[in-house]
């Protein structure tokens, strides 16, 4: 049976197969409310990995993917997205999605070809769009197929920087909005029925990551680029956008050399929280940007702080990543809604990405 997996295994060209086949390890999680937690890994060494958390037992699995699965996930993951009990893991570096069943990690398919892909939104059951950082354009697959479907193309070529880079996606009515990260100052509006661009809305430079509210209303945090930068550099941001009209209706300004990141969302929709270095939080009818941290992370003289950020969406738990130096696993802290530490437990390197699996 051994030899049989193995021989599946390299047909299907998960991994050299000049290594030895390892015995398959069958999960289970099928029920159980938890978050899978996404590794990126270090760039070029195809050290990403998949953990699994269970929040009530407490138990976290490493290595999920390759134990199930008999394969490395690849070379820097970045997101992945859960619908219709499968999981998506993208695979930045690899330029491929992973599908497995969300349940039990088991693989079901893959969609490759893509150049850099960032993130998924779906649409419907048939339709969901891919985010990338290089192909100027967004990828449309059928979810319940894995197949391409065809692109929507995003290039900016009045610009003398490579634009337009889409990232994080939110969805109001009919309309999708992406932010575009990479020397760029863009939130691009596409129509899902037509699958085309039919806006954009000019922001700060560098929009990292966006949220759309309980009333509507899409949040944009910007990091202004960095030093030495030929695009500029300037101080980071906040923006609030109304959805409807695409009119920007409020702004806040960080100080010049912070690093403002990985927006979220509390259950309610109704706070926000963030990263810069230490974990933020404001509501969304807040006039000014919080004085103090919510929650404070003890090493960001050593290692600049938390790395990643998300929140359950059942109950406002939050999911600190913290990646220590990058070399070594990194470890995950737990607060509940108040900030108070629930558990801490260690994961792969760089853990950057969260997925919550309600059911």
């Amino acid at each position: 049976m051994k030899q049989i997996l193995y021989l599946l295994i390299c047909t299907l060209g998960f991994y050299s197969c000049s290594k030895s086949p390892v015995d398959t390890v069958f999960f289970d999680f099928t029920g159980n409310r938890g978050v899978y937690i996404v590794n990126e890994g270090n760039f070029m060494y195809g050290n990403s990995s998949l953990s699994f958390y269970d929040p009530q037992t407490r138990h976290v699995v490493n290595h999920v993917f390759q134990a199930r699965n008999g394969a490395p996930l690849g070379d820097v993951a970045q997101s992945m997205s859960i619908w219709n009990n499968l999981g998506f893991i993208v695979v930045n570096n690899s330029g491929k999605i992973y599908i497995v069943d969300s349940s039990t990690a088991e693989y079901k398919g893959s969609i490759t070809g893509l150049s850099s892909p960032r993130y998924i939104h779906f649409i419907n059951s048939h339709k969901a769009y891919v985010t990338d950082l290089y192909a100027r354009k967004i990828t449309v697959f059928d979810p319940s197929t894995f197949k391409v479907t065809g692109s929507i193309p995003v290039g900016n070529s009045t610009s003398e920087f490579s634009q337009h880079a889409t990232e994080q996606m939110v969805q109001y009515k009919n309309m999708v909005f992406t932010n575009c990260w990479s020397y760029d100052n863009k939130i691009l509006v596409i129509n899902t029925e037509s699958d085309q661009l039919i806006d954009s809305i000019e922001v700060f430079k560098q929009p990292n990551s966006l949220i759309i509210d309980k009333d509507n209303k899409i949040w944009v945090l910007t990091d202004g680029g960095f030093e030495g930068s030929a695009y500029g550099y300037e101080r980071p941001g906040l923006l609030k956008i109304d959805a409807e009209t695409h009119e920007i209706e409020r702004t806040f300004r960080f100080a010049l050399g912070e690093h403002p990141l990985s927006l979220c969302l509390n259950a309610g929709k109704d706070s926000l929280l963030f990263l810069n270095r230490h974990v933020w939080k404001m509501a969304v009818s807040d006039k000014r940007l919080p004085d103090q941290p919510f929650i404070q992370s003890a090493y960001t003289a050593l290692y600049g702080g938390f790395y990643s950020l998300a929140v359950d969406p059942s109950n406002s738990d939050i999911y600190v990543g913290d990646a220590i130096d990058h070399a070594q696993n990194g470890l995950i802290h737990r607060y509940n809604r108040l900030g108070e530490l629930i558990d801490e437990f260690k994961v792969g390197i760089s853990p950057g990405g969260f997925a919550f699996k309600t059911e």
